[in-house]
């Protein structure tokens, strides 16, 4: 860090990602920024938001959403006056990962599966110079995957290529609220599993709903609470999404245990306050792979009881007071 007459000279950063989205990566993406800006003192702060998929954006107007408004417009002017950065924090999928800065960093989920795609191996030695990942899961993954590459100048043919830059770890931190409102949840069973993911191939909500309803088809106080949406939260995707659940537990054997659908944007004190409901008994996720497995965590240290697959990004955090794994 320069210094010039005794004061700091900032560096220049440009934070890239769906800052703005209720996605993952937005989550992930303000994850950063609230850590860039606990050290202004070091950081001149720029942001490009990005969209992400069809996702809704974020639509409480607070201190957090205005700063961030107002740095978009002076993002923008710097950069139509040529304004160059020193950094870059680029929190999106590496494909997307690109040199924008002197010292580019790829902030990413990672994977959900056993191996990462060529191209994100190539875009994490090529586009940037450091990786940080949200598991310890999604770094073992890099590490350890070797695909075939054809190198673009000489042809030559490599074998083992893998990521050579550097890698690291880093998850999400635990959310602290001194006054969680009361939700009115109306159910008329006694024991609900609650389940927070967009009905999406990766989450595997209608096996969920399958195998619940084969488990408890015969008991009348145990139900499923879906927090879920198809891409928005809006009216819309509310009657689809009412719509085809509807349909598809037709379409299963007759049962006494119900499904309730939770639909619409809540606050983030509104979802830590779903987890602590006294109607909610247990969080359920059967997904098929998470990067790290968000709503796992936030219902893990909300001391709500977890029923999931010890697999991928939550094996992190999903172990028992005796430090090993659950099972």
């Amino acid at each position: 860090m320069a210094s010039y007459g005794g004061s700091i000279m900032k560096k220049k950063i440009l934070l890239k990602g769906p800052i703005l989205t209720r996605s993952g990566y937005g989550e992930q993406a303000r994850f950063a920024l609230r850590s860039l800006r606990s050290r202004e003192d070091l950081f001149d702060i720029h942001i490009m938001p990005l969209d992400w998929g069809r996702t809704s954006w974020i639509s409480l107007i607070d201190e957090e959403r205005k700063w961030i408004d107002d740095t978009i417009e002076k993002t923008i002017a710097y950069v139509q006056g040529g304004g160059k950065y020193d950094i870059s924090l680029q929190v999106t999928i590496p494909n997307e990962f690109e040199r924008i800065a002197t010292t580019n960093i790829g902030y990413t989920a990672g994977i959900e599966t056993d191996r990462v795609a060529p191209v994100w191996i190539q875009k994490g030695n090529e586009a940037v110079d450091k990786l940080i990942v949200v598991s310890e899961h999604s770094k073992q993954v890099f590490e350890n995957t070797q695909v075939t590459a054809q190198n673009g100048v000489t042809g030559e043919i490599v074998d083992d290529y893998k990521l050579n830059n550097p890698i690291e770890a880093v998850g999400y931190p635990v959310k602290s609220y001194n006054n969680l409102p009361e939700l009115e949840i109306n159910t008329t069973t006694d024991f609900n599993f609650l389940v927070v993911a967009q009905n999406g191939p990766r989450k595997n909500i209608p096996n969920t709903i399958k195998w619940f309803v084969e488990e408890f088809a015969d008991d009348e106080n145990v139900g499923l609470i879906l927090k879920s949406n198809l891409s928005k939260n809006c009216l819309m995707d509310r009657e689809k999404m009412f719509h085809d659940l509807k349909e598809f537990l037709n379409h299963l054997p007759e049962h006494k245990c119900k499904v309730y659908l939770l639909h619409g944007d809540m606050t983030d004190e509104e979802m830590h306050s779903l987890y602590v409901n006294k109607n909610v008994s247990a969080f359920l996720s059967l997904a098929h792979g998470e990067g790290f497995g968000l709503p796992i965590f936030e219902a893990a240290y909300s001391s709500l009881p977890v029923v999931s697959v010890v697999w991928s990004g939550q094996a992190d955090f999903l172990v028992h007071e005796n430090k090993t794994m659950c099972y």
